[in-house]
């Protein structure tokens, strides 16, 4: 998810009117799916049947924030299909065009509660991956192929929000930004330098505090730090499931909000350890309704068909 050139605003832009009236549409839910983590943390969909992702143009000019009619052709019929067999993932949600992310498409949806908001944006990767897909067209310098997939690859975040968007416009979301700023450094030379921030870290820390003593959730994050701020990571992504979980990160906000910048200043020195005295001296404090939620959550370990790890994650009365 990235961010415009305004500091703390999302580069949401050009939202396809014809998609989002599609969403609106109610659709019982036929399909089966299963929710995942993959060996390298991306947390996706496996349906009990396959879907296919058209050909989709590769280039675009980021200074251009109108999709062209190609991409914006694909785009709808994807979605199109997309929702028929996902319909509680989709359904109520709008979308907005991302001009520097074309093949990882958004969908959004605002929530109030009491007086502040906060925004639920969900990122589809459409991206065309050789171990994973299976290949209908191929694909050219220009073009991506048309393949086959029965993983919807999804990252979903709850943002709180600085204030109401004018006439609810994308262009004009803005986050509550908690953090300072993560950036600490660089390490390497000439071609081979890196930076360095604390996000992954900060990450540990929020997460391991809510979750209760002793369960380990690994590779799930419930709580991040992403554009500077503390966000939740759903994991029932079900629509009519996302009011519950709002109140989650509210709360959470609340009881991080007096410590994050002394979070910061000791993890800009020392990594991430539940040793650390004060990740030790606020564990204690934490209140049982912000550990509760994850009592109950799994994740069981296995292997895919191409050996690889994967992890499946059981949610009590979600789908399995």
């Amino acid at each position: 998810m990235n961010l415009s050139a305004t500091p703390g605003m999302l580069g949401l832009v050009a939202a396809d009117a014809e998609i989002t009236e599609l969403l609106q549409t109610p659709l019982a839910q036929d399909v089966r799916y299963t929710s995942h983590f993959s060996q390298s943390e991306e947390f996706f969909l496996k349906l009990d049947r396959p879907f296919q992702v058209p050909s989709f143009p590769i280039h675009h000019d980021v200074r251009l924030t109108t999709p062209g009619r190609e991409y914006q052709s694909a785009l709808r019929s994807l979605t199109q299909d997309l929702y028929r067999l996902l319909p509680e993932i989709f359904q109520g949600l709008h979308y907005a065009f991302d001009p520097r992310e074309i093949l990882r498409p958004v969908f959004y949806k605002l929530f109030r509660l009491e007086e502040r908001l906060f925004l639920y944006h969900l990122r589809l990767d459409i991206s065309f991956r050789p171990a994973l897909h299976r290949v209908l067209e191929k694909g050219t310098n220009d073009q991506t192929p048309l393949y086959e997939t029965d993983q919807a690859r999804l990252e979903a975040s709850i943002l709180p929000l600085a204030s109401p968007p004018a006439g609810g416009d994308p262009r004009e979301i803005r986050i509550d930004q908690l953090i300072s700023d993560t950036w600490i450094g660089e390490t390497g030379r000439g071609y081979f330098v890196e930076g360095i921030w604390i996000d992954n870290d900060l990450t540990k820390f929020f997460s391991r505090l809510i979750i209760p003593q002793g369960k380990r959730l690994y590779p799930y994050y419930p709580l991040t730090s992403r554009f500077r701020t503390v966000s939740h990571t759903p994991l029932d992504l079900r629509t009519r499931e996302l009011p519950r979980t709002v109140p989650l990160l509210h709360r959470a906000r609340l009881f991080l909000e007096p410590h994050l910048e002394a979070i910061q200043q000791t993890l800009r020195s020392e990594s991430f350890s539940e040793e650390l005295p004060l990740f030790r001296e606020l564990k204690q404090q934490v209140p049982e309704e912000l550990q509760a939620p994850w009592q109950d959550i799994s994740l069981r370990v296995y292997l895919n068909e191409d050996d690889m790890k994967e992890f499946e994650v059981h949610i009590p009365g979600a789908p399995s």
